[in-house]
């Protein structure tokens, strides 16, 4: 896998890179501002872009907006935020950008080799990540209308472990209960949430983003 990564912190930068080289990728830049990210992501066109949220100038969300920006102008790009703090927003905003595999993870999981690999190579294939804490953040939430509140306890559980990047066989393990029964609860998901297999969309990731936005 061909990376691009966008850090200002040179030692996250670098131990990205060693991290990836070990488990056989290629790191073609590694930059430390946003508007050098974008440009490194046009210039080299990676299998996945990773990127900081907060960089130079004013360390607020200039990596959201590269990323942001990525997406608008090359909707295919495969992107993974990462932040040091959970922003709700942050999510939706890139979510709601380009057509590729999109992640976004707290910089902690990194901690977490397996879980952070397994992370970009869901991603690069074009799945949906949400960090566990982000997720558990928006699953407390008070309830309200919409159609969210049609899903039972145990629908919005199952909902919630796929914005995880849970896949079916995942989910069921974590909830003990048989993939069939995993496969029922999203069939009711995108009944719900009128979610057609004819609609020309990606069924998952719209529910998800359905969840996200609450």
């Amino acid at each position: 896998m061909r990376v691009v990564i966008g850090d200002d912190s040179v030692l996250l930068r670098e131990g990205l890179q060693l991290l990836l080289a070990d488990d056989g990728h290629e790191v073609v830049a590694a930059v430390g501002d946003g508007p050098s990210w974008v440009a490194a992501m046009h210039e080299h066109r990676p299998d996945l872009g990773i990127v900081d949220v907060r960089m130079p100038p004013t360390h607020t969300d200039e990596g959201l907006r590269a990323a942001v920006e990525v997406r608008r102008s090359w909707p295919g790009a495969a992107v993974l935020v990462l932040s040091q703090y959970v922003e709700r927003s942050y999510a939706d905003d890139l979510l709601a950008s380009g057509t590729g595999g999109v992640g976004y993870l707290l910089k902690d999981r990194v901690s977490d080799i397996d879980c952070f690999l397994g992370a970009l190579d869901q991603v690069r294939a074009g799945s949906t990540v949400i960090d566990p804490q982000v997720v558990r953040q928006l699953m407390a939430r008070p309830g309200g209308p919409g159609p969210l509140a049609q899903l039972t306890p145990r629908e919005r559980e199952v909902l919630g472990l796929m914005a995880e990047g849970c896949t079916n066989a995942v989910v069921a393990a974590r909830l003990v209960v048989t993939e069939g029964a995993v496969e029922k609860h999203t069939q009711r998901i995108f009944a719900k949430l009128g979610l057609g297999p004819d609609d020309g969309q990606h069924r998952r990731v719209a529910a998800v983003l359905t969840f996200l936005r609450g």
